[in-house]
């Protein structure tokens, strides 16, 4: 039973008619329509999915092409002015009585009106938020083999630039050498703002890069991520130009001793605070506790952010099929930072490690 069939048959069960997903990536995991919202004000189109007639895709004019190849026969409804121009006549059509909607997407103020609306015609809105989200943690095998590939792809692009990477070079001219790199390759976009932190730049976990230009033997961190096929890579990788110092090398020694012994706790059952706990003990027990302040990982897969969380808090347990980000890292005022991230999913028995390179893991 596709997942469509599934959810369907869920909302029968929950007594909810109808379904509105807004949420750009529940849209593509549901029916394959890959647009992304210009922003949350501006969306690309709603997905109404009732429990007991065909799913219906509302969108308008600039995307009417794009839905019908995306969708493979799906009914396409056109709106000229906003959702709510269309949806009270689609909902009186199919005998709509209660509504659900996704609240962590959706504008307060388009909420209002919706509410307004339902209130008025006596429809019940319902809070519909955790069902997608879940059954998208655990992947399917051809979402697997989709990882991979972008992944692999992520990993290629990251070698060519690699390669070119030269004492004096700005931070933007190698952010820039990525992203151009991966629209060479065929991937969709990135995945996320390509980060060059480079010396001092990388104690900050988050950095944009900047117009500071690379010196000699300094820590380099480099993540990465793209989208390819609708599903998205993120890595980080650590590098230095030129002769690495002993601080560099004890921190880079002590970030690559946490990851591993991170990635040694995947498995099915394992709570993903416990994995956490393992990456952050090794680097508390180095004399960096308070330098690594972020969670370990997360999950990744339509979006490069998705739940499961490896963070000391999460008391949720592994499944097969989730795919998690190891990312543990070290970041020092004024010194810089080392972060090392790969990517793997959990199996039956253990994990499946996505990454290949090893750059820089020998040091």
């Amino acid at each position: 039973m596709s997942v469509l069939k599934q959810l369907q048959s869920y909302l029968r069960r929950k007594k909810i008619d109808a379904l509105l997903v807004t949420q750009p990536d529940n849209r593509r995991y549901l029916c394959g329509y890959s647009p992304h919202d210009v922003s949350i004000e501006e969306s690309s189109g709603v997905l109404l999915i009732f429990a007991k007639a065909d799913p219906i895709l509302i969108t308008d004019f600039r995307y009417l092409e794009q839905a019908q190849s995306d969708t493979d026969g799906m009914h396409i409804v056109l709106y000229k002015r906003g959702l709510l121009s269309v949806l009270p006549a689609l909902l009186k059509k199919f005998k709509i009585t209660t509504l659900a909607y996704e609240p962590y997407y959706y504008l307060h103020s388009a909420y209002l009106k919706l509410f307004n609306f339902c209130r008025h015609e006596q429809f019940v809105l319902v809070d519909f938020s955790d069902y997608i989200l879940k059954r998208r943690e655990q992947k399917s095998h051809d979402e697997i083999v989709a990882l991979q590939r972008s992944v692999t792809l992520n990993e290629r692009v990251f070698h060519d630039v690699y390669k070119t990477l030269r004492v004096g070079m700005s931070e933007i001219e190698v952010a820039i050498a990525i992203e151009n790199s991966m629209r060479f390759h065929g991937a969709e976009r990135p995945s996320f703002d390509t980060i060059v932190a480079s010396g001092p730049n990388g104690a900050l976990p988050h950095a944009v890069p900047s117009s500071r230009r690379i010196c000699e033997n300094e820590p380099i961190v480099i993540d990465m991520g793209l989208v390819l096929g609708g599903y998205c890579s993120d890595m980080t990788r650590t590098v230095v130009l030129g002769n690495v110092d002993s601080k560099t090398r004890f921190i880079f020694r002590l970030v690559r001793q946490a990851q591993l012994c991170a990635m040694d706790k995947l498995k099915p059952g394992t709570s993903c605070k416990s994995v956490d706990k393992s990456a952050r003990d090794i680097i508390k027990n180095g004399g960096y506790g308070p330098m690594f302040g972020h969670a370990l990982g997360h999950g990744v897969g339509l979006a490069v952010h998705e739940t499961p969380s490896l963070n000391m808090r999460n008391q949720r347990v592994l499944k097969p099929g989730m795919v998690v980000t190891i990312e543990p890292g070290i970041y020092i005022p004024e010194w810089g930072g080392v972060r090392l991230e790969n990517m793997a999913s959990i199996t039956q028995d253990g994990y499946h490690l996505f990454n290949q390179d090893t750059t820089f893991l020998d040091v």
